[in-house]
């Protein structure tokens, strides 16, 4: 029987949520947004879903982010044509490494070029306390941080993405800052009013707490300071949060990626990042 493709009500929700389960330290971001909007998730995030007929086969989310969710090369095609004909654009494709490459070289023909491709990205994770001594300068942010931190996000984004969070809505990026930290998902070393190293929790969902926006102040590099700044973080997410640490990479980061393996990371997967 051939695939069919359509959005997803509240109805398919727990054969989403079984997608998701298969490989549920990939998908904790999807998790999460399940976790986080209750039983109308399906409706209220916007997914499609390739069925074989009423059996959810595989899905795709839909929003600024479009991330795909165990697709293969027939439903792959069919979400570009429903995507395209939807008229629905994002800012990223982000997820498994050869769905998103696959995905992406039958979009670009309609959505033309992006402005950069990533598309080996290790995607890692921890299970357990790491053998190095953790930083006992870091702990988690608070409000009075704010104005501190805010710049060091801000520069931290600009620097991996290429553009800064404050182009379009700057206070929509500093509400979300400020939500992270309230959430006790933002975590910061400093030397006086100095933000030396922080980092986030961007998600968490599958009981996977995702790592994300992971910094040293660039005047405090090459100090051997990621490591156990790392550590520390790792440290507080298993004790308090979840009990497994992911998180992905780009390739060519070497001085990220031998922190991550002191640490104690492991490849688990690889992902592929497009930005528009």
């Amino acid at each position: 029987m051939s695939l069919t493709v359509r959005r997803l009500d509240d109805g398919h929700l727990a054969q989403l949520r079984g997608l998701v389960e298969k490989h549920p330290v990939r998908h904790s971001l999807i998790a999460s947004r399940l976790e986080a909007l209750g039983a109308r998730a399906a409706t209220m995030q916007g997914f499609l879903g390739a069925f074989d007929g009423e059996h959810l086969q595989s899905a795709l989310m839909l929003g600024a982010n479009v991330v795909p969710i165990n697709t293969t090369s027939e439903s792959r095609q069919l979400f570009a044509t429903r995507i395209v004909t939807l008229r629905e654009r994002c800012l990223s494709l982000l997820g498994q490494q050869e769905e998103v490459l696959d995905l992406w070289s039958m979009l670009e023909q309609s959505w033309g070029s992006a402005r950069e491709v990533r598309p080996n990205q290790p995607f890692l994770s921890l299970t357990h306390t790491s053998r190095l001594r953790p930083d006992d300068g870091v702990r988690y942010s608070t409000l009075a941080d704010l104005d501190n931190l805010f710049p060091a996000c801000v520069a931290m984004f600009t620097e991996e993405v290429g553009i800064s969070p404050l182009v379009n809505r700057p206070s929509a990026y500093r509400q979300r800052v400020g939500e992270l930290v309230s959430n006790r998902q933002s975590f910061i070393k400093c030397e006086g009013d100095v933000v030396v190293f922080k980092a986030e929790v961007g998600s968490i969902g599958n009981d996977v707490a995702q790592l994300q926006g992971v910094w040293v102040n660039p005047r405090f590099r090459g100090r051997g300071i990621a490591g156990p700044a790392i550590a520390a973080v790792v440290r507080y997410v298993l004790q308090d949060l979840a009990s497994t640490v992911s998180l992905y990479a780009n390739s060519y980061n070497t001085p990220a990626l031998a922190a991550y393996v002191r640490v104690g990371f492991q490849q688990t997967d690889t992902f592929a990042t497009v930005l528009l």
